[in-house]
């Protein structure tokens, strides 16, 4: 509030202009919620840096969802379609991510394909890329039911494209980033942390959003690889945050090296997080998120941040490349509502809290992209 205007400060107008000069000083920020301020006409439109998108709470908004997928997403993933698969209630259809300092922009997919046009984007990572390729696919699909599609999966690499605006958005899949290969003998499986031969396939593209964490965590029959390789040096396990760590440090000095910033946009989505202990949300031990309907209320989510978080904010702090971060995981750890569980796929074993219901969480991760992408002109 300090700042001059038309060559005097606040505390030099007279007393006649002072409250003249509150006002043109407040009107003057009223509509700043970002780096860059925007002129806006309606405050549901605001967007920005300084306000922080990725900071507030979730609200009832009858308007949602942005898609239905029985009328307007007829290749949805079965596991993600909660609504086909029984799900009783439609609340967590119903909600809008709300900044605390300003408003996402409701998602305008025509508006984001003129901006796409003639565009190739690329999410690379692992069912939870999955999870927000395919909310976009079914947001842009839906803002264009007319127009013609083609879906195609070749390996591991799947392609939405929309010929009538030259745009193509692809998924694929790799849960670490870095390489994890077979042994010539066949017989074992390497997680190579210090190597990243996959970022050839990355090249080319005008946007890439990148993905991992999911599957570090795992063990036993659920984990993919036999031997860890780091350093020259062959190991059986290591802490499992150390080894993200270094995995994560791989891919950004790949990110570093290989990609043009005046050519490609480089997004890291966020770590997702899942719903397994209900103590986290103040529930009980045995709670996940099975029969949860409800979102956490409030805008703070009492077990905090995953680890994660502090290793994806570090070593992305230390990259020369500008990455955008899709700090996603304050909003989703919030939607404890949000998830496919078996109880809605009618199955009595397993608990999907990990994964997220379609329309549902992922969209908002969306909305956010869009709203980053609109800043841009």
């Amino acid at each position: 509030m300090g700042r001059m205007l038309h060559g005097f400060g606040l505390f030099g107008c007279s007393a006649v202009l002072l409250v003249l000069c509150l006002l043109l000083l407040l009107h003057e920020g009223k509509y700043c919620c970002g780096r860059v301020q925007k002129k806006q006409v309606n405050e549901s439109q605001l967007i920005g840096g300084s306000c922080d998108l990725f900071e507030g709470s979730w609200v009832y908004d009858d308007t949602y969802p942005l898609y239905d997928t029985f009328s307007s997403c007829p290749f949805v993933e079965k596991e993600f379609d909660c609504q086909k698969n029984g799900r009783p209630d439609s609340q967590y259809l119903k909600l809008r991510w709300k900044p605390k300092a300003c408003a996402v922009p409701r998602f305008n997919g025509a508006d984001l394909l003129r901006r796409l046009k003639g565009k190739k984007i690329l999410f690379v990572g692992d069912s939870l890329s999955l999870n927000q390729w395919q909310s976009l696919t079914c947001m842009l699909h839906s803002a264009v039911p007319k127009t013609n599609y083609t879906l195609t999966r070749k390996g591991d690499l799947s392609t939405f494209s929309l010929p009538e605006y030259e745009v193509s958005v692809m998924m694929s899949r790799n849960a670490f980033l870095v390489d994890l290969v077979k042994t010539k003998t066949g017989d074992s499986t390497v997680l190579k942390l210090d190597s990243i031969e996959n970022g050839n396939a990355w090249r080319g593209y005008d946007m890439l959003i990148f993905n991992t964490w999911h599957w570090w965590l795992h063990r036993g029959s659920k984990q993919p690889w036999d031997y860890i390789v780091t350093g020259g040096k062959i190991l059986k396990d290591m802490d499992r945050l150390a080894a993200f760590r270094e995995g994560l440090t791989t891919w950004s000095k790949w990110v570093d090296s290989n990609v043009d910033a005046k050519n490609t946009q480089v997004f890291f989505q966020g770590i997702s997080p899942s719903h397994y202990n209900g103590t986290e949300w103040n529930d009980t031990d045995s709670e996940t998120c099975k029969e949860q309907t409800q979102p956490v209320s409030g805008s703070t989510y009492p077990g905090g941040l995953p680890p994660a978080t502090t290793v994806v904010n570090q070593v992305l702090t230390k990259m020369s490349s500008p990455v955008t971060l899709l700090d996603i995981t304050l909003l989703s750890q919030l939607r404890k509502d949000g998830h496919p569980v078996c109880i809605w796929f009618r199955r009595n074993e397993g608990n999907d809290c990990s994964h997220w219901c379609l329309g549902g969480v992922p969209d908002t991760w969306n909305e956010i992209l869009y709203a980053i992408l609109a800043t841009i002109d």
